[in-house]
């Protein structure tokens, strides 16, 4: 099949991360993909090498006349162009339209995938807009998880990365436990890292406005930062497989910390200015904590919401740092992570469910 993939880079590049990662395990398929962009720039350093079987279509004003293929997708309601849809529509049979939506584990999620959308009118009139929404549940899309770091031998893999992290400069030495740092802008973090206790740790912050304010921080001693340049994807996977502790932003990352690593995280969900994101990360804690004996459960929630900015005082700041200091309650997380991850992938794989998903609407229109 030939897919066309559109994706608008909104700001944080993170929906550039989610289609260029979708459009890869599509093309490790056996799928042809046309991953149409308004702004690639980003991709010279999250996938230089490229990929065979994904061709970058610059998306202009007007678009390339291309003639669609067999499916489409939208990334998070992007809107393919006008001439675009209209040649969709008079394909025969039609494309297979479909508007990828963002990841949340809210109740919506499961009663909303797989809904149809009739288009009574406009370029794309007779067209059916199918949703298929990300989750964590057998009834929603399931989790992109293809690809990642899962070596035959991990004995082998972080040995590997181990030597990858010396080559950059940024291994931690061999008392140090390692933090890696992607973020938004997040006042509370500086206060939730300083409040770990005084052990070797070292800070490996990746590119974004809390990397230069990281750096300027007067920290405790025995605590030290690094600076990450912007790296592949491949690469960042490789960082979250060898951290002690990820905080992590977005939803590429929050996907990748819990399907290609074995480390506690933290999630900074995208603030949202009408406080929405605090439901979204309510609805994801009642998942990943469910199975947590109850103290556990209580400090990894704190933590959460300290990196959120969602406690009053350092009530989440004390948690974390309790839970760094000691050996049994970060083994115990530790634990209940692998057991999450191992949940994750053993369950249904995005990318596969999305093929078959447009492979049956394609039959149902013969």
């Amino acid at each position: 099949m030939l897919w066309d993939l559109f994706c608008r880079v909104i700001d944080n590049h993170g929906d550039l991360g989610v289609c260029w990662r979708l459009a890869t395990a599509l093309a490790r398929r056996g799928q042809r993909v046309r991953l149409w962009v308004d702004d690639g720039r980003a991709l010279a350093w999250l996938a230089p090498r490229g990929a065979e079987g994904v061709q970058l279509v610059p998306w202009t004003d007007p678009a390339p006349a291309l003639a669609p293929g067999n499916a489409v997708v939208e990334a998070f309601g992007c809107d393919p162009p006008t001439a675009f849809v209209a040649a969709m529509a008079s394909r025969t049979p039609p494309a297979v339209w479909v508007n990828l939506e963002y990841l949340s584990a809210e109740p919506y999620v499961e009663r909303s995938h797989g809904l149809r959308s009739p288009q009574w009118a406009g370029p794309g009139a007779g067209l059916d807009k199918w949703f298929f929404y990300p989750g964590f549940t057998p009834r929603t899309g399931g989790l992109l998880h293809d690809g990642g770091v899962d070596g035959d031998s991990p004995a082998a893999t972080h040995a590997a990365t181990e030597a990858w992290l010396a080559v950059q400069g940024w291994a931690a030495r061999p008392e140090e436990r390692s933090v890696l740092v992607f973020c938004y802008d997040n006042p509370g973090l500086p206060t939730l890292l300083a409040a770990l206790p005084p052990q070797p740790t070292l800070l490996r912050l990746a590119p974004g406005p809390m990397q230069q304010a990281l750096l300027a921080m007067h920290w405790p001693q025995g605590l030290r930062c690094v600076a990450l340049p912007a790296v592949p994807q491949t690469d960042f996977d490789r960082l979250l497989a060898a951290s002690d502790l990820n905080i992590v932003r977005g939803e590429d990352s929050f996907v990748r910390a819990q399907v290609a690593s074995d480390a506690p995280f933290l999630w900074q969900i995208y603030p949202q200015h009408d406080g929405a994101h605090a439901t979204k990360l309510s609805a994801f804690l009642a998942l990943y904590l469910a199975a947590m004996p109850a103290p556990l459960a209580t400090t990894v929630r704190g933590a959460f919401l300290a990196v959120n900015g969602q406690t009053v005082g350092t009530a989440g700041a004390a948690g974390l740092a309790s839970a760094w200091a000691d050996t049994e309650t970060w083994a115990a997380w530790a634990s209940a992570h692998r057991r999450w991850r191992r949940h994750l992938r053993s369950g249904h794989e995005l990318c596969d469910r999305l093929l078959a998903f447009a492979q049956e609407k394609l039959q149902g229109q013969r």
